[in-house]
């Protein structure tokens, strides 16, 4: 398949169909995929890149399984607490209260208890039979102590599992990694490790879909898989999204070798297979689903990730390292700001669950959990930057941009809407002189809300201009 061929199918607005997918895999270019699937992203994500500013809590590092390539994963050590403590976990979680962080971030190893005595025997201490009792008890705690909202990855899950985790997250998830069962056998990556069975955790994320809980998965790419195998694991996890719409976004990880595993030696993905990947999930999941990049984990290549089509980076946290990948630290905020705009893009924060799935709570939020995302949340859906809202009594506080504007660097972007492709509009141009005369003329204001939608420094040109703006919007 040629990328004029996929071009032309984009145009007349249809899906890939698997087999179409699948010839993807003789494309080596990754540049014409990387432009298709920018144009596919900027229909439904314009001019934005979203993060989640988060603790990680990693509630302990045992785990039944042995995957040959990973680091947070150790037995018991002498004089090392099995798991994370009552007050150790409300420490973490009270430094990103302060920090002003919205999600915790629970990891942790896969049922330990059922390979490692020490496991059972501190659960005992602990008053409890299971790591996923612990983990409930503890997410719960948080969010009631602390307001921050818990994101949780315990591993493989039976249904009576998600549901009882789902009061006390507002998502949950498990990367899929690979349906490449080859991996799994002597000499592979997941050699030895139950639980990436690929047929047991695709049922766990069919379960999440059944329990409507917003859900994160992925790919793990540069393990031993090809790409043909890569874009089948994208296919499995499109059928499950079809099915119940629950997978709010998708992650692609480029593998890092680590010294002291077995995969040490074992080459990493180069960055235009990483970009090849991105670019291609885009292509067969389409313009509306999130596609994620791990920003740490390619620290010189945010313009370029930008450029295949993601539109976030994920959890980021002002408090705590990725205690998966400590050797890659996060970006400082405002440095991840400022690279996202020099690509074009305005980085904004959102929750734990995004925007899409906040629209419609009563389906996928718990109602323990729907007032403190309402609450959290402005009209899009996205993390608020302060708690004053409308007849609280209390004067507005002083608007400040929380992050740099893009701006028109050399190569980005411009923002893309299909039926603006031919005149060279721009995705904002003229938006908010058409808003105003709406209200001018009586147009109800919750359809202008709907329509008022720009962010950022275009906005604030928009209504500063002389003569328009803010004099036009008062009448």
């Amino acid at each position: 398949m040629t990328s004029d061929e996929i071009l032309a199918r984009l145009e007349a607005g249809r899906r890939l169909a698997a087999a179409e997918a699948l010839e993807l895999a003789d494309c080596s270019d990754p540049r014409p995929l990387m432009q298709a699937a920018a144009i596919l992203r900027d229909e439904a994500h314009g001019g934005l890149v979203s993060y989640s500013r988060k603790v990680f809590i990693p509630l302990t590092q045992l785990c039944r399984d042995v995957c040959h390539y990973c680091t947070f994963a150790h037995p018991p050590r002498r004089g090392e607490p099995v798991y994370l403590s009552v007050d150790q976990i409300l420490d973490i979680a009270r430094a990103g209260a302060r920090a002003g962080c919205h999600e915790a971030l629970f990891t942790l190893g896969d049922k330990p208890e059922l390979r490692y005595a020490a496991a059972r025997d501190a659960l005992e201490r602990l008053g409890h039979q299971s790591t996923l009792s612990y983990l409930a008890e503890m997410a719960g705690l948080v969010f009631r102590d602390t307001g921050l909202l818990p994101h949780l990855n315990p591993g493989v899950l039976t249904r009576a599992d998600i549901d009882r985790l789902r009061p006390v997250a507002v998502s949950q998830g498990i990367m899929l990694e690979s349906t490449a069962e080859r991996l799994r056998r002597r000499g592979g990556a997941h050699f030895g490790s139950p639980d990436k069975d690929p047929a047991v955790r695709l049922e766990t994320i069919r379960l999440a879909g059944e329990a409507a809980v917003p859900f994160t998965s992925g790919i793990l790419i540069g393990i031993g898989e090809t790409r043909r195998e890569r874009i089948e694991s994208l296919l499995t996890l499109r059928d499950l999204h079809d099915r119940s719409g629950h997978l709010q976004e998708i992650i692609i990880q480029n593998f890092r070798a680590k010294p002291g595993t077995r995969m040490a030696e074992a080459p990493e993905p180069d960055l235009d297979d990483h970009l090849w990947t991105i670019a291609v999930t885009r292509l067969i999941f389409g313009p509306g689903m999130n596609i994620q990049a791990p920003p740490n984990l390619n620290p010189g290549a945010l313009a370029e990730m930008i450029a295949a089509g993601i539109n976030d980076w994920g959890g980021v946290s002002p408090v705590t390292p990725d205690h998966v990948n400590p050797e890659a630290p996060w970006p400082a905020l405002d440095r991840l700001a400022k690279e996202t705009a020099a690509a074009g893009k305005l980085l904004v924060e959102r929750l734990a669950i995004y925007p899409a799935y906040t629209r419609d709570p009563e389906r996928w939020l718990d109602p323990t959990l729907r007032p403190a995302v309402l609450r959290a949340i402005d009209a899009e859906g996205l993390a608020r930057p302060d708690d004053w809202v409308a007849g609280s009594g209390t004067e507005p506080p002083v608007a400040v941009a929380p992050h740099t504007d893009p701006l028109p660097a050399s190569g980005a972007r411009e923002n893309y809407n299909p039926s603006r492709r031919l005149s060279g509009q721009r995705e904002d141009e003229g938006h908010l002189s058409s808003v105003l005369a709406s209200a001018t003329a009586g147009e109800a204001l919750v359809e202008i809300r709907h329509r008022a939608a720009l962010r950022g420094a275009r906005w604030r040109l928009r209504c500063g201009m002389p003569g328009g703006g803010r004099t036009a919007a008062k009448g």
